[in-house]
């Protein structure tokens, strides 16, 4: 579950539909009706937050947001444009350190798609799209 106040349109995020798990796409929050607006891939639908659960942010899923990697002696380099974002081996998203310009960050815990997301918007002012 995540709390909606996390999520902004633009955001990735898995969507129980219906028993059915699928990816979908922030498209609107109602803090009224305390639920979502998802494009599921097949329709828009208002959600529960109990049916919204992270993407775990990996390898696949940078890429699939326009990520380029760069294996180094340090672990691996995954770079967009100036953003860089290095984790210390291959497959372990356990220990995060990202920057853009004088901006660092550093996770030691993995990290959600969508955190990625608002991260990477709220350091470049450019929003994060799957290509």
């Amino acid at each position: 579950m995540i709390k909606l106040n996390q999520l902004k349109p633009g955001d990735l995020v898995f969507v129980n539909d219906e028993g059915v798990i699928r990816e979908g796409m922030v498209k609107a929050i109602s803090g009224e009706e305390h639920q979502a607006l998802i494009d599921n891939g097949i329709q828009e639908f208002w959600y529960n937050p109990e049916d919204i659960t992270p993407i775990p942010l990996d390898e696949t899923q940078l890429l699939k947001l326009g990520f380029e990697k760069e294996e180094t002696e340090g672990g691996v380099k995954y770079k967009k444009d100036s953003f860089r974002l290095v984790t210390p081996e291959k497959g372990n998203f356990s220990h995060i350190d990202m920057w853009w310009r004088e901006d660092r960050r550093t996770f030691h815990h993995q990290i959600s798609v969508h955190e990625l997301q608002n991260l990477f918007y709220e350091m470049t002012k450019v929003h994060l799209e799957k290509h």
